[in-house]
């Protein structure tokens, strides 16, 4: 269990000030001038020493990805974008940064935009998040002021902006390339890679895309020294982890933990235990809505990490754990993501336009036992068509579920075709 020293986020459920004053208070903005001072390429060693993995579902080693941006800034200017457009079902750990901690993420801008030689960051933000907007608008309006950001941001003689963008609540703007599009006043929708964005990226200038937490740890993580952080956790998947707990639960919350604490006690620990008691566990959806659940026999082993959930056939993703009771009606809990993912595809792409709505009518029908059971085998079929044949990972995330579903609750499925089938030949 992570001590209270080791914590970055202090103030994560606000019960401090989110304002300068409190966040210099707890350590914020404590020097900045001196970790600036290393150097460009010294600070993305040590993130790169840290172990920090991408905290915004993808797992993709931050410091590697910052030493993709070119070394000399020629007249495209370097660009860094940080993606606030939190939208992932069961996921709530950027909005309450935003809200409670924005000083964070703010020097973490700073930090991270001169460790890639850039002078500007956009922070994306989900439109539907306005008191996070305000809180996060005032705290860079507080950092100018302060002279904290600016022409010469924390008296380094480096000068950087940060620009505070809100979209207009599309799912698919989470996805990096998407959001460049859109920042660019585009319609939201994925661009083909290559060129990747550290090479073409917002205005077709070099760019880095990074979550809220993949930021804002980055300036604490070099003050405390990249061997701390690497100390914390596992061997690959190192530090700490902001996890979302919801669905049933006795006391859902938002907590940082260690990366790789077994999931039974963090749930137990932090979240009140499961609803009615472990043996009344269903399953646990871990990583956000897009990554396959869990069933409760492997939920009593698993730790919370990239490693181990990917060898049990599901992700960490954004460490958005939904857990479902024994009161779930799991074959329409599944059917009620399939519509989400329906209605949030872009259509750029024709296996997921067309793909993500066979796929939740024909989750429609088995919520009702309204099928035949060789349909199972033919929506998972369909399921397999559209993973991995779209340009970004939106496909992928309307057809784990289902796979995960079919994987595990088959019977449960059977079941209500054959209630159904017994029901209409009673009627007739």
């Amino acid at each position: 269990m992570l001590q209270d020293k080791d914590r970055i986020f202090t103030n994560i459920y606000g019960w401090q000030e989110a304002g300068l004053s409190g966040a210099k208070k707890r350590g914020d903005w404590d020097n900045t001038k001196a970790i600036l001072a290393v150097g460009h390429d010294e600070i993305v060693d040590r993130m790169k020493q840290s172990g920090l993995r991408g905290r915004g579902g993808a797992g993709f080693p931050t410091g590697v990805k910052w030493s993709f941006m070119p070394k000399e800034v020629t007249n495209r200017p370097h660009y860094l974008v940080v993606n606030a457009d939190e939208s992932e079902p069961g996921t709530c750990k950027d909005r309450d940064i935003i809200r409670h901690e924005p000083h964070k993420l703010i020097e973490g801008c700073l930090v991270a935009g001169f460790a890639m030689r850039a002078h500007v960051a956009y922070i994306y933000m989900r439109g539907e998040f306005v008191n996070e907007y305000r809180a996060l608008q005032s705290a860079v309006d507080e950092a100018y002021e302060d002279g904290l950001l600016g022409s010469n941001a924390a008296n380094s003689g480096w000068a950087f902006d940060v620009y505070v963008h809100r979209g207009a609540g599309a799912y698919i703007c989470g996805e990096e390339t998407a959001l460049l599009e859109s920042l660019e006043g585009k319609k939201g929708q994925p661009r083909l890679k290559p060129p990747f964005p550290a090479g073409v990226g917002l205005y077709g200038c070099p760019t880095t895309v990074n979550n809220v937490e993949s930021i804002a740890v980055g300036p604490t993580i070099l003050r405390r020294g990249a061997d701390w952080f690497s100390s914390l956790g596992k061997e690959n998947n190192t530090g700490t982890k902001l996890f979302c707990i919801s669905g049933h639960v006795n006391t859902p919350c938002n907590v940082e933990e260690e990366m790789g604490i077994p999931l039974k006690e963090l749930l137990e620990k932090h979240a009140g235990g499961v609803r009615g008691g472990w043996d009344n566990l269903l399953a646990v959806i871990p990583g956000g809505s897009s990554t396959p659940l869990l069933t409760k026999d492997v939920c009593e082993t698993m730790t919370m990490d990239f490693d181990a959930l990917k060898a049990a056939g599901t992700g960490l993703g954004t460490a958005g754990i939904i857990v479902m009771d024994k009161s779930t009606d799991i074959v329409r809990a599944i059917s009620r993501l399939s519509y989400f993912y329906k209605h949030e595809s872009c259509g750029q792409c024709t296996p997921c336009r067309e793909g993500t709505g066979w796929m939740w009518r024909m989750m429609d029908r088995m919520v009702r036992g309204q099928a035949e059971p060789h349909e199972i085998d033919t929506l998972y079929e369909i399921t397999k068509q559209v993973e991995g044949h779209t340009i970004c990972a939106l496909g992928d995330a309307a057809a784990w579920p289902i796979q995960g579903l079919i994987k595990n609750f088959r019977p449960e499925i059977e079941r209500r075709i054959e209630m159904n089938k017994t029901v209409t030949q009673a009627a007739e």
